[in-house]
């Protein structure tokens, strides 16, 4: 027999971020240009991580209680981006080498996933979210 929890998924992943031409993005270095040694990176909580659990669910009560209240689901474009931007920052743990405005922490994690010029970035993070093959821990092996 074999213990089925060597399968267990690790409970963060780093997606290194693409730009909208589907290049790799990387900070700007002391002469303006990109720096390999420093790529932009998304730390994020997997579906195999208790703030993965705890954000579903509370997404979940969210859309119940607007179920319950007016018997049908129709909220505003920009609620959703909001609610989206909320979600998102919520499962993100870090940025790497990513700044906006002189923004940190969730104001940082939330303007980035909300601004629709850079909409790219949180359909990227969504689909790495999505992916529970992103969230396997390395084998022995490899």
């Amino acid at each position: 027999m074999s213990n089925i929890k060597k399968f267990a998924v690790a409970a963060t992943s780093t997606l290194h971020l693409k730009d909208a031409n589907d290049d790799l993005m990387y900070a700007d270095g002391a002469d303006g240009n990109p720096d390999k040694s420093k790529p932009m990176r998304v730390n994020l909580y997997g579906p195999g991580s208790k703030q993965y659990a705890q954000v579903q669910a509370a997404s979940n009560n969210k859309l119940f209680t607007r179920l319950k209240k007016k018997g049908k689901e129709d909220q505003s474009a920009e609620d959703q981006a909001q609610e989206s931007a909320e979600k998102l920052a919520s499962l993100t743990h870090s940025f790497e080498n990513i700044s906006y405005d002189d923004l940190v922490g969730a104001a940082l994690h939330k303007a980035v996933y909300l601004d629709e010029t850079i909409g790219f970035i949180p359909a990227q993070v969504n689909a790495h979210l999505s992916d529970w093959a992103n969230f396997t821990k390395p084998s022995a092996t490899n």
